[in-house]
């Protein structure tokens, strides 16, 4: 595939999608540092850059995706793999898309373009993980039709957490959607 390939997919305007590279390493991370209203401050930022570094670029690029604007500027993405050690399985890791580009359906078609792989590589259900305290990451979830797995506790709300999923003190909540 070449660097700009374009992937078949009807986006709003003139929004394109195509595979990631490892060139777009560096506005993945602007965006990881930015897209989030400094939600963590600086810690949270480059929590947030470490999450995403160049080998998903290298290694995942035919299970990830990127939009663009017609002036190339970074509108969305995610990043996503199948797991070598569970067959029936793929796993979205990390999903952004711009403040201005929020709540116009980005996120919705890169998540079913990411069930359609998973769906065409024979896989029957998708993982992923958010923060307890990212609610509007539980609300999204839900109604893109992922389940809560069991935790350790309930938080205040309710909500099924991992404790020290990530590490000590990186509590994490847990979701599986079925394809």
């Amino acid at each position: 595939m070449t660097e700009h390939a374009r992937v078949p997919e009807q986006l709003p305007g003139e929004l394109t999608l195509r595979r990631p590279t490892p060139a777009d390493h560096p506005r993945l991370q602007v965006a990881l540092a930015e897209w989030w209203g400094g939600q963590g401050g600086e810690a949270g930022a480059r929590q947030r850059q470490l999450l995403v570094p160049r080998l998903f670029l290298q290694h995942f690029a035919d299970t990830s995706f990127l939009v663009e604007r017609p002036d190339r500027a970074l509108h969305a993405f995610l990043v996503g793999f199948l797991s070598q050690t569970e067959p029936e399985t793929a796993y979205i890791h990390f999903v952004g898309v711009c403040p201005e580009g929020r709540r116009d359906g980005i996120g919705s078609a890169l998540y079913d373009r990411f069930f359609a792989t998973a769906r065409t590589a024979g896989r029957s259900q998708v993982r992923c993980i958010t923060s307890p305290n990212n609610r509007d990451s539980l609300a999204y979830h839900a109604r893109m039709g992922f389940r809560l797995e069991p935790g350790d506790r309930l938080d205040d709300h309710g909500v099924p957490v991992q404790e020290d999923y990530n590490g000590p003190g990186l509590d994490r909540v847990s979701f599986v959607r079925e394809l």
